[in-house]
């Protein structure tokens, strides 16, 4: 598979695992953690090696691989909530370039995050209520407003605020990733064929 390639489909599913957790925790309460994971620590690679370290391990973002064959193939089913909300990340991240404040905001909070990750875990609560605040500080202060439906029982809840709060900053991170590599949203519209093909050789090197 063509590095380029490869590269960017990773970056693409780090967007719908974001996402996928973030449904998962506005209906139910709750995530798989190794799931959701791989999305925090991405917050925190700012000179990784490749696209795939991003994530950590090989095969992090495998659950958002297999989220994304489902929307392209029906299989099986698609979720239309989920391609919304992962196109909303994809335009939002189009509007922070053009904040270079808020960028300069970010840099400097996911300074301060590193600092607290020497003595927290990667997903103690602590962590993630500085992610959110800096999610609010800045991403959702732009346009679109990104709203998120569920059950308002789970959605009431601090610690739930605060973990989509930083999935949604992590679906943003992977959005300039997958910007950084050459992604574009006409290649979602136009290129399923190649993407689809990628997604699967990487669940394919998984499963080996």
């Amino acid at each position: 598979m063509p590095r380029d390639t490869l590269e960017r489909v990773i970056a693409l599913a780090g967007i719908y695992q974001a996402v996928t957790c973030v449904i998962q925790i506005a209906r139910t309460g709750d995530t798989d953690a190794d799931a959701m994971a791989p999305s925090i620590h991405s917050l925190f690679q700012i000179d990784a090696a490749n696209v795939e370290t991003v994530f950590g391990e090989p095969g992090a973002v495998a659950s958002g691989m297999r989220q994304l064959v489902a929307q392209l193939t029906g299989q099986p089913e698609r979720n239309l909530e989920l391609t919304r909300y992962v196109v909303q990340l994809i335009k939002l991240e189009r509007s922070l370039t053009q904040r270079p404040k808020l960028l300069d905001r970010l840099s400097e909070g996911i300074a301060e995050a590193k600092v607290k990750q020497e003595h927290f875990g990667p997903l103690h609560a602590n962590l993630l209520a500085h992610f959110a605040e800096l999610y609010s500080e800045t991403l959702s202060r732009l346009e679109p407003r990104i709203i998120i439906r569920g059950e308002s029982l789970h959605l009431r809840s601090p610690d739930n605020q605060n973990r989509i709060r930083a999935l949604l900053l992590a679906g943003v991170r992977s959005a300039v990733l997958w910007r950084q590599v050459g992604g574009s949203r006409w290649q979602i519209l136009f290129k399923n064929r190649q993407i689809l093909a990628d997604a699967r050789r990487y669940l394919a090197a998984q499963a080996a």
